[in-house]
């Protein structure tokens, strides 16, 4: 295994290790602005957290910190994405339909193919190649039989490659593009009653998602509770750049941190295959964006963005930060998403049967 410049912290205080992940972040963050590419908030503290974790670093970010980070950025969303969307669901349906169901279907048919050749044990693939809804794949992965460090590896690498990806092809587009640079005010005024009414709306939805065992609820929530209370002109969402700048830092932490020196070692010999399939996954993906591009004329960006295979709160924040349409990426994640969770059970169901597998019992 490569050695980490960080040397080995899992011996430092924590202290020690947190003034390292937010040093490095800072220098990142920093970098991917100067090279303006779009989450440049999100993709840093990304890979510095993924630096920390290699360097066997033993901090974890708080399920709360993260549930309340996602929940800010599902406001965020809600905030820019009218409830209109719906429509644009209904109107445009052989788009999303076609879209949703390619993309399920790829990441399946890539699953069962691993599965079938036997590059992982047991049904690990099936689990790791779905295309949305991560934390839920991974935690029903143990009951049929997969490894679960290895469906984790698989999801969280497949997230981190999407981002990277799509933040290339978000600053490539962008930089073609002739989009003026625009210059954020971090500190702008506050009108505090419409600031504190959204942060209690958010606590209230991170606390009912504790509560409601809904897979994404935390993300979901605030979405499309958000896009209700202010169609209803009953909240007013106001989110300031460094509130949404420190929940990307958290969102990105918490993806990178899960990654650690001895999962890499467990997986050692699968990575290659991972890596290539995932890979695969995106390019299928892309060639999805190509037919949308030329089929429903919408431009290469958006339809990019809307077929990548997860996660949608990354996805949400590089098209929040790019020159794609919001609204048509977070209908078409958003949909896939539903449908991964509704599905995911009986299309692992499915596959598993025709793979030649013998899963371990559910738990």
């Amino acid at each position: 295994m490569t050695r980490s410049p960080f040397g080995r912290l899992g011996g430092r205080a924590s202290s020690v290790q947190w003034a390292s992940l937010i040093g490095l972040s800072v220098v990142l963050v920093v970098m991917a602005e100067m090279a303006h590419l779009p989450a440049a908030l999100l993709l840093g503290p990304m890979v510095a957290a993924i630096v920390i974790g290699v360097a066997e670093g033993t901090i974890r970010v708080s399920p709360y910190p993260f549930i309340a980070a996602q929940a800010v950025i599902g406001c965020m969303i809600g905030h820019s994405v009218p409830l209109s969307i719906f429509a644009e669901l209904m109107h445009d349906w052989p788009i999303f339909l076609t879209g949703v169901t390619t993309v399920i279907a790829a990441s399946s048919l890539i699953g069962w193919l691993l599965t079938r050749w036997r590059f992982l044990p047991g049904t690990t693939a099936i689990w790791g190649t779905s295309p949305g809804a991560s934390t839920a794949m991974i935690l029903m992965s143990e009951s049929y039989g997969a490894d679960i460090r290895l469906v984790a590896l698989m999801q969280y690498l497949r997230i981190v490659c999407v981002v990277v990806v799509a933040t290339l092809v978000a600053t490539l587009w962008t930089a073609n593009s002739g989009r003026p640079t625009t210059t954020i005010v971090w500190f702008p005024p506050i009108v505090w009653g419409s600031f504190l009414g959204t942060l209690a709306f958010i606590a209230a939805c991170a606390i009912i998602s504790t509560r409601v065992r809904v897979p994404g609820g935390q993300f979901l929530f605030p979405l499309f509770g958000g896009m209700l209370l202010q169609e209803a002109g009953l909240l007013n969402i106001t989110l300031p750049p460094w509130l949404l700048a420190l929940s990307y830092a958290v969102v990105g932490w918490s993806i990178g941190l899960r990654f650690n020196r001895a999962i890499l070692i467990h997986a050692f010999r699968a990575l290659p295959s991972i890596f290539a399939f995932t890979f695969v996954l995106i390019a299928v993906c892309g060639g999805v964006a190509g037919v949308l591009v030329f089929a429903a004329g919408i431009d290469p960006l958006t339809a990019y963005l809307a077929t990548s295979p997860g996660g949608v709160d990354s996805i949400a924040i590089i098209a929040v930060t790019s020159n794609a349409d919001l609204q048509f990426v977070m209908a078409m994640q958003t949909a896939r998403m539903l449908v991964v969770l509704l599905t995911s059970t009986a299309i692992a169901r499915f596959l598993i049967k025709r793979s030649g597998v013998v899963p371990a019992p559910p738990r």
